[in-house]
Formats: structure tokens, C-alpha cells, sequence
């Protein structure tokens, strides 16, 4: 099965730092305001999520009970969806709502495009 979105080892590792302090997390990616299209990242139902949001996928974390939805706006979607995502994170401030954004680091979207054999997987061809 092919995964939409997966994550670096370093972003795992701020994550369940991040759990430790704020308990079971989710993505949200608007490609709106805030950092446009940067990840933010909330206590889990803290962002409401619904029929204009893709569920892309849960990222599953070593040492985390709970996976981490990642969640997109479908219109955004639309523009990603023959992408595959990896969560990064880098030195520098983000956006004042993602839960990381006090650790003077922000997530970060790194992506390439899906091979034939994956567009093929999802679907898509």
C-alpha cells in the first residue's frame, strides 16, 4: 500500500516531544494564510476537520500510542494529490498556531511526485 504523507526521523522525534507536552497531536495543511501552505500542527480535534478536508493518511510514530492524522484542505488537495509528502522540520519560527512554533523550529513540506507503479496503486492511472 502506498503512503500519501510520512515523516523524517527528526520530525518523529519532535513529535513525541510534542505529545509529551500537549497529548495525541494532528496535522492540518490549509495552503491558506498562516505560513500558507507549511503543516500546522494541534492537539488531536482541536481543528475541526470536515467534508472540505482529506484525510491523507496517519503517520505512525515509535513510542507514540497514538497515530498522527494528517488532514488537507480539499482544495488544496486538489493540487498535491499526485505528490507524496514527507514531514520535516527545520530551525525558525512558524506559525504562531502549530503547537511547535514555541521550540523556535517549524514543520516543513518536502514532496516529490509519485512514480508510475504508486499513481497506479492510488488509482490515479
Amino acid at each position: 500500500m502506498v503512503d500519501r504523507v510520512s515523516l523524517t526521523d527528526e520530525a518523529a522525534e519532535l513529535l513525541r516531544r510534542l505529545t509529551e507536552m500537549h497529548g495525541p497531536l494532528m496535522f492540518h495543511q490549509s495552503g491558506g494564510c498562516c505560513d500558507g501552505s507549511s503543516p500546522m500542527c494541534y492537539p488531536d480535534g482541536e481543528f475541526r476537520t470536515g467534508s472540505a478536508d482529506v484525510h491523507l493518511g496517519n503517520l505512525t510514530v515509535d513510542g507514540l500510542a497514538q497515530p498522527i492524522g494528517f488532514w488537507m484542505s480539499a482544495s488544496q488537495y486538489e493540487y498535491w494529490k499526485h505528490t507524496h509528502l514527507t514531514v520535516d522540520v527545520v530551525k525558525g519560527r512558524g506559525s504562531g498556531f502549530s503547537v511547535e512554533a514555541p521550540e523556535g523550529v517549524r514543520f516543513l513540506i518536502r514532496s516529490r511526485l509519485f512514480s508510475d507503479e504508486e499513481s497506479r496503486e492510488l488509482g490515479m492511472l
